[in-house]
């Protein structure tokens, strides 16, 4: 049986590796201890390079797959949870860069070329993802050759590569609340609970009341504390979670629009589509049409 491993307790994660470095770069497999809600104060690229899965950045919710390329801010809680058969590992599912404001604002003030960079560093609070085959292309050899080098050469690929995806305008602005609104550990920990909860069991018949009881709460209070703390409320974010399962089934499956709705966690279809239509803009199976025409498109180049 597939199995989602467990959404742990959010933390601030201390990067302790620059040792004077302007950048760090990592990889790792999953499962792995890197793998948890967390925020930090550096910017984080993130490639992923085997498995799909969920992605939570901000109040989004999305999907994951090979070659996904994305963007967090200083600040923007995040996540990539794999979906996996009992007992798989994946030996490296992704590559990281992470690097801080003051390497870019210190640089600026002697490199005016830097002042490029803004309006992407502008739009990373809100968590982006880059869907341009040809950028995301280009990232990963990039990033293999930060990876693979020191120095002043390290730093030109990592330049080289940010220019690439400031110059892009295929990508997708992600969270609606932004890092400040949402780094808090107190907050971040508490309703990580509730979110763990709903994510292990959105599939099913899911009230607010029982996630209330599970974290200790008045259904009352929680309502108030989830909406506060996710910017979204409860029936929303349930509804934003099964709207994203829907999405995966829909490109991945021939599955009919009837039994993803219903494997999605819906109870019945005018509900579905209707949430669908709203989130999406489309109808499921207009958008079963466009994923396909845009994979017949990309295997042409």
């Amino acid at each position: 049986m597939p199995r989602t491993a467990r959404i742990p307790d959010p933390s601030y994660e201390l990067m302790d590796g620059h040792e004077g470095h302007s950048l760090i770069y990592r990889q790792h497999g999953f499962p792995c201890p890197l793998v948890r809600w967390h925020f930090h104060k550096e910017y984080e690229l993130h490639l992923i390079t085997a498995s799909s899965g969920k992605v939570f950045i901000g109040d989004y919710i999305g999907n994951f797959s090979p070659n996904t390329l994305f963007l967090t801010g200083p600040g923007l809680p995040h996540n990539w949870i794999s979906q996996l058969d009992e007992g798989e590992l994946v030996a490296k599912r992704d590559m990281l860069v992470n690097f801080t404001d003051e390497v870019l604002e210190r640089g600026t003030a002697v490199f005016a070329e830097l002042k490029g960079l803004a309006p992407l560093l502008a739009r990373a609070p809100f968590g982006i993802e880059f869907h341009d085959p040809s950028v995301i292309r280009a990232a990963g050899e990039l990033m293999a050759k930060i990876a693979d080098s020191q120095g002043m050469t390290r730093l030109g690929h990592f330049f080289i590569l940010l220019e690439q995806l400031a110059a892009t305008e295929d990508y997708q602005l992600l969270s609606g609340v932004t890092s400040s609104e949402l780094a808090d550990e107190h907050h971040v920990e508490r309703i990580n609970r509730a979110v763990d909860y709903i994510f292990q069991h959105y599939p099913q018949e899911l009230s607010q009341e029982e996630v209330a009881e599970h974290v200790g709460m008045t259904p009352t209070y929680f309502s108030r504390f989830f909406k506060q703390a996710t910017g979204r409320g409860f029936v929303e974010f349930v509804n934003r979670l099964r709207v994203s399962k829907a999405c995966e089934l829909l490109s991945k499956s021939d599955k009919p629009v009837t039994d993803v709705c219903f494997e999605s966690g819906f109870s019945n279809i005018s509900n579905f589509n209707r949430r669908f239509q709203q989130l999406k803009g489309m109808t499921p199976s207009a958008y079963r049409k466009l994923v396909v025409q845009r994979l017949t498109e990309q295997n042409l180049y």
